[in-house]
């Protein structure tokens, strides 16, 4: 009888970050078909991954999300969220804050990351010492002395459209080492399952090259290279079929306040004011502005939505490389939600 592979992944209790998590459960061909209503609720040990303490350690996996895994075989990706013994969300389950329950949002992440070499601690195509020519020849750069790590990123690619992930592309980003990756979902819990998988994905398969991902927002400090960002780009019908530059102006005004700022800088990821400087294609982290097709401001109206009759969507540059996708979805409904 055949056997199947089903990798459960999850968030962790690390801070201020989370991270992914997984461990494989086999399953016999006669109890599982690839359904996601066939992989059983699991547990793991809380005390080991900062969610429990030892004396009452365990916690429950929740399947949420199922995609086949090509990189195994017979074997699949189960996305899950955390539960406590009761079998409410646990306190680190940021998936179950988000409200849109119909998916009338739809989210297209931006997603960047750095390739670094763990020997050096430094991302591929920097040198041991120094660095390497300023930006400019690198962002979607073709070359040796251009791009760095292109086999890992087109493996990637390939591994989640196998995987039935909507990836919609990839490109070299502005640094030196630096790629991204964009998603797209309708709903903000399954765009926030896709993009976690594609982390995971990725992570396992930059493991094969001895290449480590960096989710920093500013891994090369206070220096004058890009930090990485995750750029949320969102929309629901209103912003999808309004027609109107006032409505928009108003939906973009909601994120003005103070509380609203604060709101999102608390869950658009750590680190983020060491990126979020007014320089390298920010805004400073204490304002909030935005404008058509301007990459300075903290929300881009993008020129094709000004072109559709101001039909489409708005982009969130805010959100740093390391933001939990689940967080950002659930920031930009509740402020947008009742307009």
């Amino acid at each position: 009888m055949s056997k199947f592979k089903l990798e459960y992944l999850w968030l962790d209790g690390s801070e201020p970050t989370q991270g992914i998590r997984s461990k494989t459960k086999v399953l016999d061909g006669s109890k599982f078909t690839g359904k996601l209503s066939e992989c059983p609720m699991w547990s793991f040990d809380g005390s080991s991954t900062g969610q429990a303490v030892g004396g009452n350690s365990d916690c429950l996996l929740q399947p949420v999300h199922i995609c086949v895994d090509p990189d195994r075989r017979n074997a699949y990706i189960v996305m899950c969220e955390v539960l406590n013994a009761d079998e409410t969300p646990h306190s680190t389950n940021m998936r179950a804050t988000i409200t849109d329950d119909d998916n009338d949002f739809w989210f297209g992440f931006e997603q960047e990351y750095f390739l670094n070499d763990p020997e050096t601690g430094r991302p591929l195509g920097f040198p041991v010492s120094g660095y390497p020519a300023p930006q400019g020849p690198y962002y979607c750069g073709v070359g040796a002395t251009k791009a760095f790590g292109r086999e890992i990123v087109e493996e990637h690619l390939d591994i989640c459209l196998d995987a039935g992930l909507n990836v919609e592309g990839v490109n070299a980003e502005v640094a030196a080492g630096q790629w991204e990756f964009q998603t797209f979902a309708k709903g903000g819990k399954e765009a926030g399952d896709v993009t976690w998988i594609c982390r995971f994905l990725l992570e396992r398969t930059a493991e094969k090259y001895g290449i480590e991902i960096d989710w920093h927002p500013k891994p090369l400090g206070d220096t004058d290279w890009n930090g990485s960002g995750m750029h949320a780009n969102f929309s629901n019908t209103t912003l999808r079929t309004c027609g109107s530059k006032d409505k928009y102006e108003e939906i973009c005004n909601q994120f003005r306040p103070k509380n609203r700022i604060k709101d999102a800088i608390n869950a658009y990821g750590a680190y983020n004011d060491q990126r979020l400087t007014g320089k390298h294609e920010t805004q400073s982290i204490k304002k909030f502005s935005y404008g058509i097709s301007d990459r300075g401001a903290s929300m881009r109206i993008p020129i094709a939505t000004v072109e559709s009759g101001w039909n489409g969507w708005l982009e969130d540059r805010r959100p740093a490389s390391n933001a939990d996708p689940y967080r950002v979805a659930a920031n930009i409904i509740n402020t947008v939600k009742n307009l």
